[in-house]
C-alpha cells in the first residue's frame, strides 16, 4: 500500500512538472512577457513579470488543489475573467504575430486600412462569446 502511493506521489509530480514545463516553455518561446515589457517601455521590471507568472501558476494550482474559497463569489470570477481573457487574448495575438498570419491575411485580402477594426472586431467577439458563456451558461 505504501509503495502504491509513492509510485502515484512520484508519477503525479512528475507529470505536473512536465506539464508546467511545456506551458512556460511555450509561454517563453512566443515570447509574451519580454513583449509586454518592451511594448511598456518597463524591461527593468522583467525579473518581476516573470516570477509573477510563475507565482501566478504556483498559486493557481494551490487553489485547485485545495478548493480554496474566495468571498464575493461574482465578483471574484467577474474579475479572474477578465483577466483570463486578456492574458489568452494576448498570447493567441503574440502567437499569429511569431506565424505573421496577420500581414499575410492583410496581403491576400489586399487590405490596406481597417487592420485596427479587424484586431478589434475580433476581440469584441471573444468579449460577447465570454459574457454569453458567464450569464446563460452556453
Amino acid at each position: 500500500m505504501l509503495a502504491k502511493q509513492l509510485m502515484l506521489i512520484l508519477y503525479g509530480l512528475g507529470s505536473g512538472i512536465a506539464v508546467s514545463a511545456g506551458t512556460f516553455a511555450a509561454i517563453a518561446g512566443i515570447g509574451v512577457i519580454p513583449r509586454f515589457a518592451d511594448r511598456t517601455h518597463t524591461a527593468k521590471y522583467l525579473l518581476w513579470y516573470e516570477n509573477s507568472a510563475i507565482l501566478g501558476g504556483i498559486i493557481g494550482n494551490i487553489i485547485y488543489i485545495y478548493h480554496i474559497r474566495f468571498p464575493g463569489k461574482v465578483i471574484t470570477l467577474a474579475v479572474f475573467g477578465c483577466c483570463s481573457g486578456i492574458f489568452v487574448g494576448c498570447m493567441v495575438m503574440a502567437l499569429a504575430e511569431i506565424l505573421n498570419v496577420i500581414p499575410i491575411f492583410t496581403r491576400r485580402v489586399k487590405l490596406a486600412k481597417g487592420l485596427s477594426f479587424i484586431i478589434i472586431s475580433i476581440a469584441l467577439g471573444k468579449i460577447t462569446g465570454s459574457w454569453l458563456q458567464f450569464l446563460y451558461g452556453w
